[in-house]
């Protein structure tokens, strides 16, 4: 099945989050614009942002931006249509934002094997599945 608007949702740091989401989210896309998203975590409590430079989250955002691009040059197949996004906060919410922002109708990502404190806290994945208002693949490593 092609869809119009596809987000993939990958971690820069992390090759299983997109070794194999990456040929479903391209095919997924056909010929259509492909939305990669990655998320910049934020610092949570403010005490813990004290700790940092200034201009410590801008220059991550800045480097984030940087590193998608590359990453996209490397793996995306040349000619096709790339929308780069980064996101900044919690992960789940920020692949749920831009879904929305985007009206993706699919959002293709990775998850891992669960360990347990998973089905306690439950992981990313789980959560967008859960909340997401379009289709959602998710493609275990």
């Amino acid at each position: 099945m092609i869809f119009q608007k596809v987000l993939l949702a990958i971690d820069l740091s992390d090759p299983k989050s997109w070794e194999k989401p990456l040929p479903v989210a391209l095919e997924s896309a056909g010929a259509g614009a492909l939305h990669v998203v990655t998320v910049v975590p934020d610092f949570g409590m403010s005490i813990v942002g004290g700790f940092f430079p200034k201009e410590y989250e801008k220059e991550a955002l800045e480097k984030a931006q940087a590193a998608l691009h590359d990453w996209t040059a490397s793996h995306v197949p040349d000619g096709t249509p790339v929308q780069h996004i980064i996101g900044h906060g919690a992960i789940y919410e920020e692949i749920l934002r831009v879904a929305r922002e985007i009206s993706a109708d699919l959002i293709v990502m990775g998850s891992h094997r669960p360990k347990a404190e998973d089905f306690f806290l439950g992981p990313n994945a789980a959560r967008v599945v859960r909340h997401a208002s379009c289709s959602v693949t998710v493609v275990r490593d």
